[in-house]
């Protein structure tokens, strides 16, 4: 598995603002989107192309296309779809899919209620978008559906991850192609599955359901 955190002080400044308890979520959701819009650089960096020949209006030249099949990137709801903006704005051609999973607050076990995939992902690159990589179950169980579905290269971008989460998707995605891109690696999970220092409920700070 390879990991990637973003070190850039564009990010830095961004998330600070995204920490901060008193940001309304009007501004939240813009800030998500140019976050993860910078983020998707990086998991875009090893996206699969092929040389195409093109005219300019100087000479005959050879460059890159996005190859077939398209890239498949996968928001997991509710909160993952408060980044697909950032990350469509980047690959406009990619193809667009969604998983909802939802996390038992006692158990924090992830189960899926809902989703709008390919029946087949062979040969297909895929972009999962959750903005916190805590326990790592939801992230993991998106990845591993997946695998299943016949994908062969899973990127996940998340603005935020823990060591503790980080740890376990490594464990157990050996041998398989992942890749994780994170905005910042945070300190560690408290005892409700929350990450810290963190942004709290990020669902709830990008929707405005904090109570």
């Amino acid at each position: 598995m390879r990991v990637h955190v973003a070190d850039h002080p564009l990010i830095t400044h961004k998330l600070t603002v995204l920490r901060d308890q008193t940001t309304p979520s009007a501004t939240f959701r813009a800030l998500t989107e140019e976050l993860v819009t910078l983020l998707a650089y990086e998991a875009t960096r090893h996206v699969r192309t092929h040389e195409v020949t093109i005219q300019t209006p100087v000479a005959q030249t050879v460059g890159l296309a996005i190859s077939e099949p398209r890239p498949l990137i996968v928001p997991i709801l509710r909160a993952g779809l408060g980044m697909l903006e950032g990350m469509v704005k980047l690959v406009p051609s990619a193809e667009v899919g969604f998983l909802g999973m939802v996390r038992d607050h006692d158990t924090l076990e992830p189960s899926v209620y809902a989703e709008r995939l390919p029946d087949h992902l062979e040969g297909r690159q895929c972009f999962v978008l959750d903005p916190m990589l805590a326990t790592g179950g939801s992230l993991l169980a998106a990845i591993e559906f997946l695998f299943e579905r016949g994908a062969d290269d899973v990127t996940a971008v998340c603005i935020l991850g823990a060591p503790e989460g980080l740890e376990m998707i490594e464990k157990a995605t050996a041998g398989r192609d992942v890749t994780i891109v994170l905005g910042a690696l945070d300190e560690k999970l408290n005892e409700k599955g929350y990450i810290v220092p963190g942004l709290g409920d990020a669902g709830d700070r990008l929707y405005g359901t904090v109570g």
